[in-house]
């Protein structure tokens, strides 16, 4: 007899809580194989395909393409063992009502032991059976809206919201299903470390907050609504929804794009860094006309090419050496200044679907060839979406090639929370004084912007001057070799 198992979005890693759904790769009534990929999800790192630990008849699947959900929601179902006798004819099946098991009523427990791989995503294993799960039914009325605090006297009390089902009524939810606060317990269901940060920031009471995730689980969107809930009312905005932001007349023809997905992610990192970080910024123009005789020197025929980027990747990990303050990172808990050994360099990718900051491990360990070969398969990923989280996160220093837009400087964001990055701007003939008179060389403006916390303007200046000396004559280099 098939037993039926329920598969809930993993843990994806890096903190993250919730995704957003790109596309189905099965069907209900498909057979799986374990660990086949069902469903391809983004996140605000990268687009993943999650695999689903159950090999069987796939009897239900959960959310449509576009819609978020939550680590721990379900995904899909999957009746281990044998095929159901409602899916002898092959027909599609409809997700299970609210409040009923995954597997339908006749679902046996899932208890007995399966072949599950256990070697899912993050924290993620099949080693036991997944708990069962009351589903709950969108805009039920139950309980207040989410993301809007609760009355103070109606959480130490627990008294009933007009609306809400009598406690231990018939088809009554469960204490989190009820909304984010046991009243007996004085708990929140929440279980992002993110999600209690920007709380604590706020200065934000979990416990007045009802979650519009799973079982009344509390999400970023939540306590984001709550924050902007509360500032409207010590500003005495009046009217408007519970928990959605007050906006003014539209106008005709305007679009409204939500800060989701890649572009959230985005938006929070870089306002993040301008937050926390008090950044500066110094630059010079350099003559960087002895480097690309240096790489065309290099890249003779049958040899692998090397990349002006891998070059000036290769300098600035020497430089990194020369002046390890900017390979850094400050802990903000500890109030402390943490120096890196190893120089995980990012850069910066432009895609279709955003920017993005691959990231080459141990660069300063890496031949310019290799650096070269690594730039080109992370940048081919990248403009595929196939970039996994680990080649996306952990970076120490970003490399900025801003010059590929037609620019000659900027002034850029740092990657929070590194301390410092290096910006390049386009190579263009300009007249130069070279040894004494005047020409037509290809000069290149270089920026650094790092983090003051780390490091005083000397320290920023002879690295920008190191690097600078370098791209004009690249000979130096040999002298670390």
């Amino acid at each position: 007899m098939a037993v039926v198992r329920e598969f809930t979005l993993p843990d994806l890693g890096e903190g993250l809580t919730e995704a957003t759904i790109v596309q189905w790769l099965v069907e209900v009534g498909e057979v799986v194989a374990i660990d086949q990929p069902v469903v391809e999800v983004e996140t605000a790192k990268a687009m993943v395909e999650v695999p689903c630990p159950y090999g069987g008849v796939v009897t239900a699947r959960f959310g449509e393409e576009g819609a978020e959900v939550p680590v721990g929601a379900a995904l899909v179902t999957v009746a281990v063992g044998a095929v159901p006798d409602d899916l002898a004819g092959g027909g599609p099946q409809e997700a299970p009502p609210a409040g009923a098991p995954a597997g339908g009523a006749g679902a046996p427990p899932a208890e007995t032991t399966d072949s599950g791989s256990g070697n899912v995503l993050v924290g993620y294993g099949t080693s036991a059976a997944a708990a069962r799960r009351r589903r709950i039914r969108p805009g039920s009325g139950a309980g207040p809206a989410a993301g809007v605090p609760r009355p103070p006297k109606e959480v130490a009390s627990g008294a009933q919201a007009p609306g809400e089902p009598a406690a231990g009524g018939a088809g009554a939810p469960g204490p989190a299903a009820a909304g984010a606060v046991d009243a007996g317990s004085r708990t929140a269901a929440v279980i992002s470390p993110l999600v209690r940060r920007m709380a604590r920031e706020h200065d934000l009471d979990l416990r007045e907050v009802t979650g519009s995730g799973r079982d009344g689980l509390i999400l970023r969107t939540d306590v984001e609504c709550a924050i902007r809930e509360r500032e409207r009312a010590a500003a005495g905005v009046t009217g408007g929804t519970a928990g959605v932001t007050v906006a003014g007349p539209a106008t005709a023809g305007e679009e409204r794009i939500p800060l989701r997905g890649m572009l959230g992610a985005a938006a929070e990192k870089f306002s993040r860094s301008r937050r926390e970080i008090p950044e500066a910024t110094c630059w010079v123009d350099a003559d960087a006309t002895e480097l690309l005789a240096a790489r065309r020197a290099m890249n003779v025929p049958g040899a692998p090419k090397v990349s002006l980027l891998a070059l000036l990747a290769r300098i600035t990990t020497a430089a990194l050496a020369r002046f390890p303050q900017l390979n850094a990172t400050v802990d903000t808990k500890t109030q402390e200044i943490v120096r890196l050994p190893a120089v995980h360099l990012g850069f910066a990718a432009q895609t279709d679907r955003g920017l993005v900051v691959p990231v080459v491990r141990d660069a300063q360990a890496r031949t310019v060839e290799d650096l070269s070969a690594e730039f080109a398969r992370l940048t081919e990923k990248a403009r595929s979406g196939g970039l996994s989280l680990a080649e996306l996160t952990h970076g120490t220093f970003t490399l900025n090639n801003y010059g590929v837009f037609g620019v000659d400087g900027s002034t850029p964001i740092i990657n929070h929370p590194e301390a410092a990055m290096l910006g390049i701007g386009r190579i263009a003939a300009k007249p130069w004084v070279h040894e004494g008179e005047l020409a037509v060389r290809q000069i290149v403006q270089l920026s650094l912007t790092f983090d003051h916390r780390v490091c005083d303007g000397g320290t920023a200046g002879g690295f920008l001057r190191f690097v600078a000396d370098c791209v004009e004559r690249p000979a130096l280099l040999l002298r670390g070799l």
